[in-house]
Formats: structure tokens, C-alpha cells, sequence
């Protein structure tokens, strides 16, 4: 008697038709760590180093609105003599700053708390972090290798496996950092796409979850603008103001050419049908999704 497939959050999602839009993790930058050995279920906070060095790092971060994600090179590589950690902040005005350093020893990671208080370089490439945290979620894994795969046979300096960023079910995962930019439900083939679309300048609104620097109804506004008139540029929709009344948010965007001058969305949240939210999920619980009520262009 053959038994019954495992239960996949991922595919569950897809089958209901979930929409990843309005669900990226806010964030005013991040920490990324090296590390060469497995990564636990908790990332950085459960990695076998000093307490001290653990409590500096995430305190430093904590205090600057930055998320600590472990990284790692795609596929089997000699391991090397120092592995890498960095600052990367997201800046409003588009002049994202990155700062890059590297340990061998856990003393080396304090590093991080000196350069979180430093500007950190203008300029450089963003960089490419797909979620694989198998141990957190299996579809992270099962999804995310093969985005990581694709990547990093074009852009093997600039792509990363990471940690958990949040969203299993919308496996696979992409975070461009520090650009704030996350794409959910991505593939081997459409991952490369947006990479490309995004070096090009542009953001589509296809597998676009949201912008590390707004809230979820201001998010999932964005991506409503860019699925009617886009794709535009990052920092092409600003969003100037967001009003609420009940379950109903009117999200006022101004926006650059070719998309309208200003554009006023009402977007309205509402709890989904209960159900298992990832692959380790106990119990059924209701998510949060959203709707557009309306869309006017000025």
C-alpha cells in the first residue's frame, strides 16, 4: 500500500490561488552571515558560537531594523579560509549602501557591530538571496535549489542561498538586497527573467510579493499599479499616503513616466478559509489577503 504524498505548503497555496502580493517581511536593511555547517531551524540565533557574539549581533541589528539572514555559496565548493558577512541597508533616495567583511573565527563577526554604525559603500550590485531553509520548510528546499541553480550559472558572485525570509508557501523565494525587492512563487526559468528585467531597470508585477519599506496594504498597492500600467522602475511609485477605515485601506501613489501621474487605490484585507500556512504547520490557522476595491488613475 503506497502512502500518502507529504503535505506541501507551497503546492497547497497554488492549488487555493493564494496571492503573494502584500506579503514581504519590512526591513531597514539586512545582516548576512557565512556560515559553512548546516543551518538550524532558528538561523543565526541557534548557530553553535559564543553567546556573547551572538547577543552583540543581533542586539546591533535589532536596534538598526536589520534582519539576520545565514548565507551560503550554491552547490558543493572547497571550503574556504574565511567565510564572508555583510551590512546592507536600504536607502529611500535609491542609494543603497552595502558593507562587506569576513570571519574565520566567531570574534570576527563582531565586525558586524562596528560597520552597522558605518555608511557602508554606494553603488554596488545588489545581491541575489534565494530561501533554501530546508530545515524551517521543506518547500524552501525543494523550490529554492533550483532557483539558486539558475542564478548562480549567470550570476554566480552575486547569489546566495539563504535563511528564512518569510512566506514558505510562496516557495520559491527571492529577496533582492539591498533593493528591498521580494519575489515569491519564482522558478528556474522566470527567477532569471526578473533578474534580468531588474538589471534593465524595471520591476514587473509578475511574482512580485512587495518592497522591504512598506506595509502590506501599501505593498500589495504597488503591485496592483504595476500589474495595470507597469512594469516601472523601483523607486517609480511613491506611495504618499495611506488612509484606513475599518478593513479597507485607500493607498494614494505618485508615480514617473509612463505610469500615471498619481493614482489612488482602495485595497481591503480580508481572513482567507483556514488552512495548513506551511509544511510544519500543527493546525489550521486564517491568513490575511487582499483585494482591490477600486483603482483611479489622476
Amino acid at each position: 500500500m503506497s502512502r500518502p504524498a507529504a503535505f506541501r505548503c507551497a503546492t497547497a497555496a497554488r492549488d487555493r490561488h493564494d496571492d503573494p502580493a502584500g506579503t514581504a517581511a519590512r526591513a531597514h536593511g539586512w545582516v548576512l552571515v557565512e556560515h559553512p555547517g548546516p543551518w538550524p531551524f532558528g538561523g543565526f540565533a541557534e548557530l553553535p558560537l559564543p553567546g556573547d557574539v551572538i547577543g552583540e549581533v543581533r542586539q546591533a541589528a535589532l536596534a538598526a531594523g536589520l534582519r539576520i539572514l545565514l548565507i551560503r555559496r550554491h552547490g558543493r565548493r572547497p571550503r574556504p579560509p574565511e567565510f564572508a558577512w555583510a551590512v546592507l541597508r536600504y536607502d529611500a533616495d535609491g542609494r543603497h549602501r552595502q558593507q562587506w567583511g569576513s570571519w574565520s573565527d566567531p570574534s570576527g563577526l563582531r565586525g558586524i557591530v562596528a560597520a552597522i554604525d558605518r555608511a557602508g559603500t554606494v553603488g554596488l550590485p545588489p545581491v541575489y538571496l534565494v530561501c533554501t531553509h530546508g530545515i524551517h520548510d521543506a518547500c524552501c528546499a525543494i523550490r529554492g535549489r533550483p532557483v539558486a541553480t539558475a542564478l548562480a550559472a549567470e550570476w554566480p558572485d552575486h547569489t546566495w542561498e539563504c535563511s528564512h525570509v518569510g512566506g514558505d508557501r510562496y516557495a520559491g523565494n527571492l529577496l533582492v538586497a539591498p533593493d528591498g525587492i521580494y519575489f515569491g512563487e519564482v522558478t528556474a526559468t522566470t527567477a532569471p527573467a526578473a533578474v534580468r528585467q531588474l538589471r534593465d531597470g524595471l520591476v514587473a508585477a509578475d511574482h512580485l510579493r512587495g518592497y522591504c519599506d512598506l506595509s502590506a496594504p501599501a505593498q500589495y498597492a504597488v503591485v496592483v499599479v504595476l500589474r495595470r500600467w507597469g512594469p516601472a522602475g523601483r523607486h517609480a511609485i511613491q506611495v504618499t499616503s495611506a488612509r484606513r477605515d475599518r478593513d479597507r485601506w485607500t493607498v494614494t501613489l505618485e508615480c514617473a513616466a509612463p505610469l500615471p501621474a498619481r493614482v489612488t487605490a482602495v485595497v481591503r484585507s480580508f481572513a482567507q478559509p483556514a488552512a495548513r500556512l506551511t509544511c510544519l504547520a500543527p493546525t489550521e490557522t486564517r491568513g490575511v489577503a487582499w483585494e482591490t476595491v477600486s483603482l483611479t488613475s489622476h
